[in-house]
């Protein structure tokens, strides 16, 4: 069957379509995000550790450089002098880069929950097609975050022009002052710049997630025959759960016409209801083998009838014990009295007929 058109996805989708999308990784999801948290996590970085760095790594670097002609040139040595190296620029860098690893996964995390999933790494011939190639690159998608992109350059090219065109001669006279100098200056510069692209990204993340759940929302959203299909699914085919209902009482309506030669009675209202007991010394309580209305109940007095099982005729009786009593259970103690008297005429009356006999 073909897939329905876009115009009949009218209904909202149900969490069962929603989870099935989670599990192939079908989520809503904005890039502006996670750009993000890696743009403030490299701010926070360098506002925090961008002296300490330094620190850190000009004594490695500057004892390296002063005593360079007396480091050997072997190949020992230099296998020593890198892994000193590099402990140095793990000590130095390993925590501001556990951040922004720590930035990119929260930027994942705060819009949706984990997704493990391979889906996507199945291969798709539908991604040979030119066609669909062409789809993807001229799309709509493709032409809002080509849109996106120029706006975010302009916005954030109109940001570092507002804050770096009034430090312009600060900015020429970079290269006139003290070397050491240099670097808390720029650092100063760049958490300006830094400070004011977060708050900017900021409002543009949110917009942008706000218009990728929409999109995705309303890729999730169902027909009406998506909605049967699934219902079907979950719930059953109404046809078949039917037959199954008429196969159980096919089945049932055999087995009590099989124990009504063995009651010991069968407690009818003339022609609506049929309630066949059977009781044995010994038994605590009678049990119903059998009960039914109208053509069920008639059936089980002609059964009756054709192997002498005793028909007595109570009308509240009848309609109590089929209102109360299921099959293969006990009578319900309010009616032992009732039901006692009528097996005791029936055992009184099986009685005399033998006696007569």
């Amino acid at each position: 069957m073909a897939d329905d058109d876009a115009s009949d996805k009218t209904e909202d989708p149900t969490q069962k379509r929603l989870q099935d999308a989670h599990e192939k990784g079908d989520v809503a999801k904005s890039q502006e995000i996670n750009t993000w948290f890696l743009i403030a996590g490299g701010t926070l970085v360098l506002s925090s550790f961008s002296m300490s760095i330094g620190t850190d790594l000009q004594a490695p670097l500057r004892n390296l450089i002063a005593n360079s002609w007396m480091i050997p040139v072997d190949g020992r040595s230099l296998i020593q002098l890198s892994s000193k190296l590099g402990y140095a620029l793990l000590a130095a860098l390993g925590v501001p880069l556990l951040l922004l690893m720590l930035s990119a996964t929260i930027g994942n995390l705060i819009q949706h929950r984990p997704v493990w999933s391979a889906e996507n790494m199945k291969p798709k011939f539908s991604k040979l097609s030119p066609l669909a190639g062409a789809k993807r690159i001229f799309g709509k998608q493709a032409g809002v975050n080509f849109l996106k992109g120029i706006f975010k350059i302009i916005l954030l090219g109109a940001v570092m022009v507002a804050i770096l065109y009034p430090q312009r001669d600060r900015l020429e006279s970079l290269v006139r002052i003290d070397p050491a100098m240099i670097l808390p200056t720029s650092i100063g510069l760049a958490m300006k710049v830094l400070s004011a692209a977060v708050a900017l990204l900021a409002a543009i993340a949110i917009a942008d997630y706000i218009f990728q759940y929409r999109q995705w929302f309303q890729k999730q959203k169902m027909s009406l025959r998506e909605m049967k299909e699934e219902f079907k699914q979950s719930e059953g085919d109404p046809h078949i759960k039917g037959r199954i209902r008429q196969l159980r009482m096919a089945r049932m309506r055999k087995r009590m016409m099989a124990a009504v030669p063995q009651a010991s009675v069968v407690i009818t209202n003339p022609t609506h209801y049929a309630v066949a007991l059977k009781y044995e010394s010994g038994m605590p309580a009678p049990i119903c083998v059998a009960k039914g209305v109208d053509v069920i109940a008639l059936k089980i007095r002609e059964v009756a009838q054709k192997n002498d099982v005793p028909i007595v005729e109570n009308v509240p009786l009848a309609r109590a014990l089929h209102a109360t009593v299921e099959i293969d259970d006990e009578i319900p103690v309010e009616h032992y009295h009732a039901v006692a008297e009528v097996i005791g005429y029936v055992m009184k009356l099986k009685r005399s007929v033998s006696g007569r006999r």
